[in-house]
């Protein structure tokens, strides 16, 4: 695909053709070219399309990928945010440490860093290096094909590590299992002046040290990852940031919230703000309290727009019964719902199967909780909050 003719066949390809037109599209592309340069074009035209999700159109329509590739690279958005950490913190040569594809180097690099990027992989490091050369960065990123346990980072003055955490298609949650395990990345990143660790965002809190910054990302409401910095100036702290808007909670350390009654508004925390022991300081800033003690649902009588939770206006709230939430959704035309659930068995899809809604008939929608309260099962029914009052 690096060569003249098969970067011509791969860029005539572009994201436009359909899969089921894929066996005619076959048939002429091979009277003009080689059966494998065929299919490698038509392999890496579907990675291209693929990619789009995480790296837009138009990185996508020019970079290099490889399936795994694709399903382990950060989000565009979310290595753009860390890189701009990185260079708030002074730092011009970053050692990117199982760089993969390059999706990290290439978002440092647009952030006027040097970037040292490493993998083990010969094909991970030929499509970092072709990304670099494809998006005009091939003077910021040098690439290295090497044991990232046993490179050397004299010349660099900050880490980033993001670990293997993928085996034979199944993910690692142990971070001893990670490839380099996370004890060598720890001890690593504490001989420099500047370093993050990438991890899965399920990270036990008792596996985070106490002299790092601990931040979970989330992006559109999906928390993507957590992040262990060295040397940011918050150390035994934890960090949520939502992305896209870029707003970011350092965590108070406040102790947790009452418990009480529902009220007229319901608060939905960000996972992000969940996974970093923040739903406190959200309730401190709404007002609020919880529905119960092991919930991060937040309650409150009144509206406070916040930016680190999705907010709603509560109509009805029952305890669990599936005659009653019928003969409710029926009085009200809802036909269209939105079920959440914290602390209740049943998932979503078991209830809506049991519900049979009709949005045909039923034009009405609503978001409904199930939850608990004092231990018992508990049903919200409402809509959420839009324009300026939300405060997302």
């Amino acid at each position: 695909m690096l060569s003249g003719p098969g970067r011509a066949l791969l860029d005539s390809l572009g994201t436009g053709h359909r899969a089921e037109d894929e066996i005619a599209l076959v048939t002429r592309l091979r009277r003009d070219h080689p059966a494998e340069l065929v299919s490698a074009a038509l392999a890496q035209a579907a990675l291209r399309r693929r990619a789009v999700a995480k790296f837009g159109a138009e990185d996508a329509a020019r970079m290099f990928f490889t399936a795994d590739g694709v399903e382990q690279a950060t989000r565009a958005g979310v290595a753009r945010r860390r890189a701009e950490r990185f260079a708030a913190l002074g730092v011009r040569r970053v050692a990117d440490l199982c760089c993969g594809i390059g999706g990290d180097a290439l978002a440092l690099a647009r952030a006027g860093i040097r970037v040292l990027a490493v993998d083990r992989s010969p094909l991970a490091c030929a499509a970092a290096r072709a990304n670099a050369e494809a998006l005009g960065l091939s003077e910021l990123v040098e690439v290295r094909q090497a044991d990232v346990t046993t490179t050397g980072l004299d010349d660099c003055d900050a880490l980033f590590v993001d670990p293997a955490r993928r085996a034979g298609g199944s993910r690692r949650f142990d971070p001893e299992a990670y490839s380099p395990p996370l004890s060598w990345a720890l001890a690593t990143a504490r001989s420099m002046p500047v370093a993050a660790l990438k991890t899965g965002p399920g990270i036990d809190h008792q596996d985070i040290p106490a002299d790092v910054e601990a931040e979970w990302v989330s992006d559109g409401g999906a928390v993507k990852e957590a992040v262990l910095w060295f040397g940011a100036g918050d150390a035994g702290r934890y960090r949520a940031t939502l992305l896209p808007a870029g707003d970011t909670l350092l965590a108070a350390g406040l102790p947790d919230p009452p418990a009480g009654a529902p009220g007229r508004y319901l608060y939905e925390p960000d996972g992000a703000v969940i996974r970093a022991h923040a739903v406190a300081d959200v309730a401190r800033e709404v007002g609020g309290r919880l529905l119960d003690p092991a919930i991060a649902y937040v309650t409150a009588d009144t509206l406070t727009p916040t930016r680190y939770a999705d907010a709603y206006e509560i109509t009805d709230v029952l305890p669990f019964g599936l005659k009653r939430l019928k003969a409710l959704l029926r009085e009200r035309s809802i036909g269209n719902l939105t079920i959440k659930k914290r602390g209740f068995a049943m998932t979503p899809e078991e209830l809506r199967s049991k519900l049979r809604l009709d949005s045909r008939r039923h034009k009405g929608a609503a978001t409904l909780f199930l939850t608990r309260a004092d231990g018992a099962p508990l049903m919200l029914l409402g809509h959420p909050v839009s324009g300026p009052a939300s405060g997302r």
